[in-house]
């Protein structure tokens, strides 16, 4: 079982960052690729970005590619998600979920990849 809290989330004027971060309890932090999701009222969840184990490999939606930057401390089982020049298309929760895998550069881009979500942080983005 693994557990994930997100933190980092509020209200920010567009063109302004955030960093959110998630903690993760898995004994095995860096047996699990891990992604980020967002969710606004209305709208399906969809995916952000991703990061593999390692740490080597990443993807971000297009949406978010060239402001969003993705990482990883595997000593601190804590996987982060920087934002940069957000928009107000940007508000919606966010979540970060935990993907087991054995490869040190696969991650995941589908949902259903992943075994283990967050609650949440809202992320509120004003024009």
């Amino acid at each position: 079982q693994v557990q994930l809290v997100e933190s980092g989330g509020g209200l920010v004027q567009a063109g302004g960052s955030l960093r959110l971060s998630c903690a993760a309890s898995a004994r095995t932090f860096n047996n699990y690729a891990m992604g980020w999701f967002r969710q606004a009222p209305g709208k399906e969840r969809e995916f952000v970005a991703a990061i593999s184990w390692s740490g080597g490999s990443t993807y971000y939606a297009d949406s978010v590619k060239g402001r969003f930057t993705i990482s990883r401390d595997n000593a601190k089982n804590t996987v982060y998600l920087q934002m940069n020049s957000l928009k107000p298309g940007d508000t919606a929760a966010y979540y970060c979920a935990a993907g087991l895998t054995y490869y040190s550069y696969t991650y995941y881009l589908e949902p259903y990849d992943y075994a283990y979500w967050g609650q949440g942080t809202q992320v509120t983005v004003s024009s």
